[in-house]
This record gives C-alpha cells, sequence and structure tokens, in this order.
C-alpha cells in the first residue's frame, strides 16, 4: 500500500493499492492479494511477454508514422501494465468500449495487427468487426465510449445475462459531461459497468492537477459507485482491482470505478511535441517506475527468467513487429466507393444520391493505364 492522498471511494480508503514495488518487490495487500492467488510464477511471466509485446508494437508504430506509413498514432509507452493487467481480467463475454489508445488491448483481444494499424494508415474506419472479438471500434471523440458501455450494461440486465461491459477512459475525460451522464446512469439502474480510468497524467498538454484537485477515484462515491485508485503500472494490482470489479458486476452488485495511476512516457499523439510542456525531470521520476523493468525485476529475483527465457520473450515481440509492419507496408488502398458501405443498416435514399453523384464525379477520371476508377458508374 502506498500512503498518498486518502480516498473515499478505495477499498480500503487509503492510498494507492499496490502488490509489486517499483523495484521488484512483492507487496502485500490485504484487500487485492486474494484476487491474485491463483495468479502463478507461469502466468507472471505471461503479463510480462505481453507487455514487452505491445510496447514493441507501439515503437515499430511510432516509427512507421515517422516514416509516412500511417497518418497518426497514440503512443501507449508506460500504460503497458494497465492494458495488460484489466484485459486479463476480463472473460471473452465481456465487451470492451476503448479509447484511440487501446491498442495494446485491441491486439491481445485478438484484433488483427494490420487491422489496427488500418485505421491509423486511413485505410479503414475500425480494423475489426466488434461482435467477432467483442471490442467496439476506438473511440475519438472523448469520453463518448462512457455512454456505449453503460448502455450496453443496462441491456445485460436487461436479458439477464452476468457479462460485464468496461470502458477505458483517461483522466481528461473525466471532465466531459458524458462521463458524468453514464456514471448516473449505471448507478442508478445498477449497470454491469467498469469505469477504468488510465490516469495517465496529462490532458493532451494540461496536467492532471488542473481539473482534479482530489483523486479521480473519489468523484465516484458521489454517484453511488465505489472506487478505486490503484497503482497503474503494477500489472498485478491492475489485474487485481479489475477481478474485484468484475466481481461485483458479475454477482449483481452494480458498476466500479478503478483510477490506474499510470503515466503517459511518450507524446499525446505523434502530432504532439511534450517537450513544450512537461520537463525532464518528470519523465526521470516515472522512468524509474517502468512496469515492465519492475515485472521483469520480480521474475528474475525469483530465478525466473534468465537468457533464454528474455530471448523468448524478445523473439515474440520482434515477430510482432514483423507482422505489424509487413501487414502496415503491404495495404492496400480502399476502393473509392466503399466509403459508402457500412454508414447504414439499411438502404438510405439520401446516402443512395450522394453515392451516384460521387460515382459520375470518380467516372470524369481516366487514370494512366486508361481503365476506370473503381464503382464509377461508366
Amino acid at each position: 500500500m502506498l500512503d498518498e492522498q486518502a480516498d473515499p471511494g478505495a477499498l480500503n480508503q487509503t492510498g494507492i493499492h499496490q502488490l509489486i514495488s517499483p523495484d521488484g518487490h512483492a507487496v502485500v495487500d490485504e484487500e487485492l492479494s486474494p484476487f491474485v492467488e491463483d495468479v502463478d510464477d507461469a502466468a507472471i511471466l505471461g503479463l510480462y511477454s505481453d507487455m514487452v509485446a505491445i510496447r514493441r508494437i507501439d515503437s515499430e508504430a511510432t516509427a512507421l508514422q515517422r516514416q509516412g506509413q500511417l497518418a497518426l498514432w497514440p503512443p501507449m509507452l508506460g500504460q503497458e501494465a494497465s492494458q495488460v493487467g484489466s484485459l486479463r481480467a476480463l472473460a471473452v463475454e465481456d465487451f470492451i468500449f476503448p479509447t484511440y489508445r487501446e491498442n495494446g488491448v485491441a491486439y491481445l483481444r485478438g484484433a488483427s495487427l494490420a487491422g489496427i494499424m488500418s485505421t491509423w494508415r486511413g485505410s479503414a474506419n475500425t480494423g475489426w468487426d466488434p461482435h467477432a472479438i467483442n471490442l467496439a471500434t476506438p473511440q475519438i471523440i472523448i469520453g463518448a465510449q462512457t455512454l456505449h458501455a453503460t448502455g450496453y450494461a443496462m441491456g445485460l440486465v436487461l436479458e439477464g445475462k452476468d457479462d460485464v461491459s468496461i470502458a477505458y477512459l483517461g483522466d481528461g475525460a473525466t471532465s466531459q459531461g458524458d462521463v458524468h451522464e453514464s456514471m448516473v446512469f449505471a448507478a442508478s439502474f445498477q449497470a454491469p459497468v467498469i469505469f477504468f480510468c488510465q490516469n495517465n497524467h496529462w490532458a493532451i498538454s494540461e496536467p492532471v492537477g488542473l481539473q482534479a484537485h482530489a483523486p479521480i477515484a473519489g468523484r465516484a462515491p458521489g454517484y453511488g459507485i465505489p472506487g478505486m485508485r490503484v497503482d497503474g503500472n503494477d500489472v498485478l494490482a491492475v489485474l487485481a482491482a479489475t477481478r474485484w470489479a468484475v466481481a461485483r458486476a458479475r454477482s449483481g452488485g452494480g458498476p466500479s470505478f478503478i483510477e490506474a495511476v499510470t503515466y503517459r512516457m511518450g507524446a499525446h499523439t505523434t502530432a504532439d511535441d511534450p517537450t513544450r510542456y512537461r520537463g525532464v525531470t518528470e519523465l526521470e521520476e516515472w522512468g524509474a517506475k517502468d512496469p515492465i523493468a519492475r515485472v521483469k525485476a520480480l521474475l528474475q529475483s525469483r530465478g525466473l527468467l534468465d537468457a533464454d527465457g528474455e530471448a523468448a520473450v524478445t523473439a515474440r515481440a520482434n515477430a510482432v513487429a514483423a507482422e505489424l509492419r509487413e501487414g502496415t507496408i503491404t495495404m492496400g488502398d480502399p476502393a473509392p466507393m466503399s466509403v459508402f458501405e457500412n454508414v447504414y443498416t439499411e438502404e438510405h435514399a439520401i446516402l443512395d444520391r450522394q453515392r451516384e453523384h460521387y460515382g459520375r464525379y470518380l467516372a470524369g477520371f481516366t487514370p494512366a493505364d486508361g481503365t476506370k476508377l473503381e464503382g464509377s458508374l461508366s
């Protein structure tokens, strides 16, 4: 347990829950430890491998954007424990409503790497079928996904299902009206939804202290929702906290709010320059709390990660990066007329007219090989 600001909504009502210290030592937490008693050494090694893999996704995608292969990329550097720990606490039937930064969650959920990249390359509106992997399309509008997650959870109650929905959000989103409306409805209808806030300390260029003068999780009890602060750089603590929230939801206990206190080590997106609003000292401070380094230290202290084991983890990460790069640079452009697909579930007269007009427009252009553009009406 970390002795920081008191949080009236936390399980033990003091500080931030933690199970692995920044230097890699196990920490006992009376409330959370029981939720990870089944997590053995092999499972911890798996969590470590997951985090290394999604960090490699992040670095490769950042490089691809700089090389002109992606239009934009939202780095997740430093937030690997929050994404891996929370995802691994969910069942495959549970529905996930992400922001634009949960690309590690998408990969671990089963989205293809090329599919994930297609959105950021501008080749598709989404890179997967939401119903196939129970993962909604990335939400760019800040906080809107909390409404979707709450509505979905309300539907689960009506259908008598014990599944759970989870909405990922950032610290900046907690100032959006959508989030507060979602929490009102979630509490009123005791919806089985988890609000998972990754407090990475920066809402683009604005520090969290500007909008939150007290722990964010402390807001949840005002809606009748229990809140918990957890070390977001501690994958075991995040796993345990999310399991706690899942157990509450499945048993009819209603919504929960988790504030995973982490840090965005990279830029808000590759269009951002964080050096304009934060200093080196802050990065150094949080670099010492690196989520991957602490699990590696724990594994090594237990004799569970030798040179061969590390080589295997690295090989997996490199294979993931190679697949990502190949899928990105060989990705074809979408057919011009595909912009009209998946707009409405049924035929729509206005869309039909727009399709016809656009088709006639395209018909006026002839490529160098003399063929007409795909989808033109001529």
